[in-house]
């Protein structure tokens, strides 16, 4: 056997344990969570904090130019700033992403303390393990501190 063909069973064994396929699964779940989660702030948070503050706040276009380009003529958006070479501090996008930060951080507070709740219920419906049977050595002197009783 060479040096390779151990190192490929040794790679594949580690790659198909539990835990790194639990890592992966996990991994995509968050990945497609995320959006769903961006969706939410997107969609629906962001929304509904212009409706309050009554008028349209776009935090994603929200930026403090520290340095324009030379000669810059194009739209004062941040990616037409930004390609044109300008520093931008992109401070309304940092507090989506915090938003969004913060709505996952939540959400993901309640499942863990969801499944910890039926996690403990299900424990709870299990019977209880019967105790184990004593040794011969203790049910005899058992018996005899019982005759010394009498």
């Amino acid at each position: 056997m060479t040096k390779s063909s151990g190192f490929l069973k040794e790679f594949k064994a580690f790659a198909v344990r539990g835990n790194m396929v639990d890592l992966a699964v996990g991994v995509i779940i968050g990945a497609a969570f995320s959006k769903i989660v961006d969706s939410l702030v997107k969609d629906l948070v962001l929304p509904t904090v212009n409706f309050l503050v009554g008028g349209r706040v776009d935090f994603s276009n929200k930026f403090m130019v520290l340095r324009e380009p030379a000669n810059f003529e194009g739209a004062r958006t941040y990616t037409e700033l930004t390609d044109a070479g300008a520093i931008v501090l992109a401070w309304g996008q940092f507090i989506t992403i915090f938003i969004n930060f913060v709505l996952l951080a939540f959400v993901i507070f309640w499942m863990v303390k969801l499944v910890n709740k039926a996690r403990d219920g299900f424990e709870a419906e299990k019977p209880a393990p019967a105790p184990p049977a004593p040794a011969a050595d203790i049910v005899l002197l058992t018996e005899i501190r019982d005759l010394l009783k009498k």
